[in-house]
């Protein structure tokens, strides 16, 4: 945001000089025509939604890995990994596991892996790797029908380091190569193709 000008700044001889502008706007609007609809309207770091924008500039590799490290440990996917194995304890698939409190463990213990090894292919490795910012940069003045039109965009398109869109490559291949790691330890009833593209499928949705 642009820092605020003091009081009478500008309006006479003996009034204090004007306030500098930050050059990182000018910068944005340079760069990407389109980045000014995406600014965030989010001031401070979200613990809940670690991957919520707060300011239009790129990630570093550095700051690529907190944000899985953040993610992988964020309340929503404590929760979503809590609710998966419940359910699938309540399906009973796969059936290997078994039923009580040690098979639930079991099962949440492989929706956490699954969890944090698609946020690191996705949000680290190949976003790292193409140069793309896996963070979602929110609308400015969201519409209810706008929201839902933009998210469900958001899931194909992704921006780039530089500020630009193109194709979410990295947010796509990172699930499909996480879900490809869950066969080395998932049970062999889960290893197969068909397996493999339910749960990536079901991490998309």
């Amino acid at each position: 945001m642009l820092a605020q000008q003091p009081a009478g700044a500008g309006t006479g001889s003996t009034s204090l000089p004007d306030s500098p502008q930050p050059k990182q706007q000018g910068t944005q609007n340079a760069t990407a025509g389109t980045t000014s609809r995406f600014i965030g309207y989010m001031s401070n770091k979200s613990i809940i939604f670690p991957d919520i924008a707060t300011s239009p500039g790129p990630l570093t590799a550095e700051g690529k890995f907190g944000l899985f490290v953040n993610q992988s440990i964020s309340p929503p996917y404590i929760l979503a990994a809590g609710i998966n194995a419940a359910i699938s304890q309540a399906r009973n698939v796969p059936a290997v596991y078994g039923q009580g409190w040690d098979a639930y463990g079991g099962r949440y213990g492989a929706a956490i892996a699954r969890a944090s090894s698609d946020s690191f292919f996705s949000s680290f490795l190949f976003a790292s790797v193409l140069h793309e910012d896996p963070r979602f940069f929110p609308q400015s003045h969201p519409t209810l029908w706008g929201s839902v039109k933009y998210s469900a965009q958001r899931l194909f398109v992704t921006r780039t380091d530089s500020g630009r869109d193109r194709f979410n490559t990295s947010g796509l291949l990172g699930p499909l190569a996480g879900e490809t790691l869950a066969n080395d330890y998932l049970p062999r009833s889960e290893q197969t193709g068909a397996k493999t593209a339910e749960r990536f499928g079901t991490d998309l949705a």
